[in-house]
Formats: C-alpha cells, sequence, structure tokens
C-alpha cells in the first residue's frame, strides 16, 4: 500500500476520536458552559447530521478542486474549528464548531475514500478502504479512552486541542505526499480534470440497484454496530454487573477487534467479498443473538465483544469498498454517498437502541436491535443474491437465442 494511504489514515483517526470522544466529555461541557446535560449531547447529534447531509454536498463542492487541495482544505478547516471550540465559552459557538467540523470531516473522509481507490490497483480497493477505516478503529481503541483521560485531568478543551495538534502533522504530510488530480478523477496534478464525468451523469450513476443494495446494506449493518456501541457502559454495568473501571476495557475490546476485523475483511474483500459478506452476516447475526442472550456473564461479554468488533468491521468495510466498485461511474460522489451511508447508520442505530431503553425494554435491548437490523440486512441480502443468480441464466439464455436468430438470417 502507498505510503500516502497511511498519511490519511492519521488524519481519519483524528476526525475518529473527534466525532466519538464527546461520549465522555459531555457532562464536563454541560457544566462548564451552563447548559443542561441532554442540551449539550445535541453536539453529538449535530455532528452526525453534519456528516449525513455533508457527505455527498461537500464531495459535489471538492469537484471544483484538486484531490490535495480539497483535502488540505477540509483539514485545515477541522482543524481550526476545534481551535474555536477550545476556546470558546459560548455552547452556541461550540454547536457551531461541531456541525462546521462534521462537514469538513465528512467532505475530507469522501474525497480520502476515492483518492485511496485511485492509489492502488483497480482490484485492491477493500485494502485501501480497510487502510482509511483503520484511522477510526484505532481512535475507538485509542484516541477515544485518551479523549476521556485528557479531559478527566485537565477539562474538557484539553482533548479539542488535543485533535488540533493531531492535525497540523496530517495536513503538512497530505500536502507533500498526496498526488493531485482531480478530487474524484485522475486529472492532472494541481488542477480538476474536466474530461470526466459531469455532477449530472454521476448523479446519474448513483441509482444503479448494486449500489442503493450496498448503501442500504451497509447503513443497516453500521446501525446495529453503533446501536449496542453506544449503549456498552450501561450494558456492563447494569446487566453484566462489572464496575465501571471495566467500562474503558470493554470499550478498548471492541476498538481492538475492528481493528482487527478491517485489518482482515481488507485481505479478504477484493478477491472473495460476497463469502465474506454471507458469512460474516450470518455469524454478526448469531453473535449479537449470543450477546445478547449471555449479557449477565462476564466473559461471554468480553469474549463476545472483542469478536463483534471484529466481525462488524470486516463486513462494514467491505460494504463501502463494494459501493466503490459499484460506483465507478460516479468517482467524485460515490466517496461521498458511502460515508453518508455509513453515518446513518452511526445515527440510527443509537436511536433505536434509546427507543428500546425508553420504552423500558431494559439495557439489554440494544443488543436485540442490533441483531434485528443485521436480521433485516442478511435477509435483504439474500433476497438480492438469489434474484440476482436466478436472472443471470435468464441473460445466458436471452444472448443465446437471439444470438442463434442472427444466425439463421
Amino acid at each position: 500500500m502507498p505510503f500516502a494511504l497511511y498519511l490519511l489514515g492519521l488524519a481519519v483517526f483524528a476526525q475518529g476520536t473527534s466525532e466519538f470522544m464527546l461520549s465522555g466529555l459531555v457532562p464536563d461541557i454541560a457544566r462548564d458552559l451552563g447548559v443542561s446535560i441532554p442540551s449539550a449531547g445535541h453536539l453529538t447529534s449535530a455532528f452526525a447530521v453534519g456528516m449525513v447531509v455533508g457527505a455527498p454536498l461537500m464531495a459535489l463542492l471538492s469537484r471544483r478542486f484538486s484531490r490535495r487541495r480539497a483535502l488540505s482544505a477540509f483539514l485545515v478547516v477541522f482543524l481550526l474549528v476545534h481551535v474555536v471550540g477550545a476556546l470558546t465559552t459560548s455552547f452556541a459557538v461550540l454547536l457551531a464548531t461541531r456541525v462546521a467540523g462534521a462537514l469538513a470531516n465528512a467532505g475530507f473522509l469522501a474525497v480520502a475514500l476515492v483518492t485511496a481507490a485511485s492509489m492502488v490497483e483497480p482490484n485492491a480497493k477493500g485494502r485501501a478502504t480497510s487502510v482509511l477505516l483503520g484511522g477510526v478503529t484505532v481512535a475507538c481503541v485509542a484516541g477515544v479512552p485518551a479523549g476521556a483521560v485528557l479531559g478527566e485531568v485537565w477539562g474538557w478543551r484539553s482533548a479539542f486541542w488535543a485533535v488540533a495538534l493531531l492535525s497540523v502533522p496530517a495536513v503538512l504530510a497530505i500536502a507533500r505526499a498526496v498526488p493531485g488530480g482531480a478530487a474524484g478523477t485522475a486529472g492532472a496534478a494541481g488542477a480538476p480534470d474536466t474530461a470526466g464525468p459531469s455532477a449530472l451523469g454521476e448523479l446519474r450513476a448513483l441509482r444503479g440497484p448494486r449500489l442503493l443494495l450496498t448503501l442500504l446494506l451497509g447503513a443497516l449493518v453500521n446501525g446495529a454496530t453503533f446501536c449496542t456501541f453506544t449503549y456498552l457502559a450501561p450494558l456492563v454495568t447494569e446487566v453484566t454487573g462489572l464496575g465501571s473501571g471495566w467500562v474503558p476495557v470493554v470499550l478498548a475490546l471492541f476498538g481492538i477487534g475492528s481493528f482487527v476485523g478491517v485489518g482482515l475483511g481488507g485481505r479478504v474483500a477484493d478477491a472473495r467479498p460476497v463469502p465474506l459478506l454471507v458469512c460474516g452476516s450470518l455469524a454478526l447475526l448469531t453473535g449479537w443473538v449470543l450477546c445478547a442472550v449471555t449479557a449477565g456473564s462476564p466473559v461471554a461479554v468480553l469474549v463476545l465483544v472483542l469478536v463483534q468488533g471484529a466481525l462488524a468491521f470486516a463486513v462494514g468495510s467491505t460494504l463501502i469498498a463494494q459501493a466503490l466498485y459499484a460506483a465507478t461511474d460516479a468517482p467524485t460522489l460515490a466517496g461521498g454517498f458511502a460515508t453518508a451511508a455509513f453515518n446513518v447508520g452511526g445515527a440510527l442505530g443509537p436511536w433505536c437502541g434509546g427507543l428500546a431503553i425508553s420504552a423500558g425494554l431494559g439495557y439489554r435491548s440494544p443488543l436485540w436491535v442490533s441483531a434485528l437490523l443485521v436480521a433485516a440486512a442478511t435477509a435483504i441480502g439474500g433476497v438480492s443474491l438469489g434474484l440476482s443468480r436466478r436472472r443471470r441464466p435468464e441473460a445466458v439464455a436471452m444472448a443465446v437465442t437471439r444470438s442463434g436468430g442472427d444466425s439463421s438470417a
């Protein structure tokens, strides 16, 4: 893999840390800025909405610039809004910085996905995607706990400063190491490629059934992942019976599993994506059900959290790679819509899990919600796979018939 891919992964690590670190900082922010904890919780929602809306919009905007310039601009904006967030004493300003940061993050990831795919062989998109998403998993393992520790020792602002500082070497490295070329195509260094498909042409390409199916499955699988991840802390303390000191351990186990899953998935996703998705989805569904049934057992939870993290990110990263394969006629917007689908799941899952908890079903219920979401993805994917295999012989037979008719004529 090109070294520049790992530099992009460093930037994704900083952005992933920013996206998830608020889970441990909300009480401190609420106290410092004089707002309620639910109000402070809107900072997380604002970031999620900004990611969903911003990914396709920022991908369209990036068409006007080279990849290097687009990536650098998005990352500089991301860095600056964290500086503003660390300095402000206004909750409204902090909320605005979260939206702006999410837009910049979404734009960066959208361009980074297509840039990574263009830097490797055409059949290596899965491995390239796994390097980028490895930054997200490392953020889960190290970045988020580190942000919580910084917030505990030096206050929540120090976590924002840390994200800004992490972004500095990434900005410098990307400016030097990432190739030029248009944000969505392989144009000349430093300038957009006007020969690439138009924005309208890319939007038409995004209506393809294979791509839409892949995005839907990605949203459902990612929704299941973050449904449980969001409520792991109360699950561990209220259902499993472990002390609060075990929460960072469980979160780290999930992050370690996700890192392993992204790496292994990237090695298999390009050569054998369908077996990986079929077997991985079935194993993921089985794991969520087992986790729900055995949530009262500390040993079972510790083992299954690690396994589920690996399975969830192996399947999820493969679906993102398949979205890039399915959208070759939309080189700019493919990354944007893959990013949006990923974050739709990231918002949908916790919302569904919260509804289950609010309905009085307990902290075990998000596990069942995760199982239902993966079951829906597995059923939809299975039906689609069955239909495609039925159509294939029919298409061959029609082609043979037409060929025979032509020869007789």
